[in-house]
């Protein structure tokens, strides 16, 4: 029995493979993967009961079921796009996208440039803030229009009401202190950390998707999450009310620098802080298709989406990045 709903992104899939009869001139005008566009593909067929596409080694073609959907799918399409357009979700092209990148030298900084080579006449403004979590309830009022986090560090009611693509799995890194004993160390093995007491945005109501991914990876290793701290606003108090602490901090290896401190990837085993470009679902903006662009063939070119053989990564994380709808192929 065909679902009873039909999520409008697998008709846009749908729509594109039809109108191009080729998966990969389709997966790239949908800036996704063509992993990802055939899961889609399998997923309406599946919910409509009915092979849409005849697929060859030579040609892809439409089945009868296939031509009989393609006027219904246009149709829901136009008037989705109509609906948007009424409450002034469409046609916004010429209003600036608000992009939350975290904070400066972070991958999302990367993606927005890239992005703005793209689209040059489209205004894409740069925000510095700090967690998926603050980001995402800005997102969902309508003051912020994307952001750049662990996706399944979210409430699944927000996650809900979301969309997300994978972009880059990062490499984690402990910052210490310049005179701290593992500092001499190229690389930090996770058990040498067993007895500290490492800062980890505890307490900050923006950053709990981090703190939780943090509480993952030290159970069970003797390691301690620091007490939360003032929370700081910008980067100059951060540095000054870390300094003051004195604990090692979690980061990402591509941390901007901090004075009197050494930054050391972590080791035994690699762990993986997993980051996705989030916008809201109703989001239309010529922006969210440059960064979705943008953050594909960026990743593509550079292997972002490359897991290393054994590194530690959540399930729950495992699963959301490998089913997202830009998932790059590994």
């Amino acid at each position: 029995m065909p679902a009873a709903t039909v999520d409008p992104r697998l008709l846009r899939a749908f729509l594109a493979v039809a109108e191009e009869l080729h998966f990969t001139r389709a997966a790239t005008r949908l800036y996704v993967a063509q992993q990802a566009l055939s899961r889609d593909i399998r997923r309406l067929e599946g919910e409509l009961g009915a092979e849409l596409f005849v697929r060859t080694t030579r040609q892809v073609s439409l089945t009868p079921d296939g031509a009989r959907l393609l006027p219904y799918a246009r149709r829901v399409l136009e008037a989705q796009s109509a609906l948007l357009a009424a409450f002034g979700r469409e046609g916004e092209a010429d209003r600036p996208l608000l992009v939350d990148v975290n904070s400066p030298g972070l991958i999302g900084v990367r993606v927005l440039d890239r992005a703005r080579e793209l689209v040059p006449d489209i205004e894409l403004m740069t925000r510095f803030e700090s967690g998926l979590t603050g980001a995402a309830g800005e997102i969902l009022a309508g003051r912020l229009d994307a952001s750049f986090g662990r996706f399944a560090g979210l409430d699944p009611a927000v996650r809900a009401r979301l969309e997300q693509q994978p972009v880059r799995y990062e490499r984690m890194a402990i910052i210490l202190p310049e005179g701290h004993r593992l500092a001499p160390l190229a690389e930090v093995p996770l058990p040498a950390l067993a007895g500290e007491t490492v800062y980890a945005g505890a307490g900050n109501p923006r950053t709990p998707e981090w703190t939780d991914l943090a509480r993952r990876l030290f159970e069970d290793r003797g390691i301690d999450i620091a007490p939360p701290a003032p929370l700081a606003v910008g980067k100059d108090e951060f540095q000054r009310i870390m300094a003051k602490r004195g604990h090692p901090i979690l980061a990402v290896t591509d941390f901007p620098p901090m004075p009197r401190t050494v930054l050391r990837p972590l080791v035994d085993p690699v762990p993986l802080s997993p980051v996705s470009l989030v916008w809201r679902k109703d989001t239309v903006h010529p922006g969210i298709d440059a960064l979705r662009r943008a953050a594909a063939e960026t990743g593509a070119a550079e292997g972002w989406l490359r897991r290393l053989p054994g590194a530690w990564l959540p399930a729950a994380d495992a699963e959301v990045m490998e089913t997202g709808p830009g998932r790059a192929a590994r």
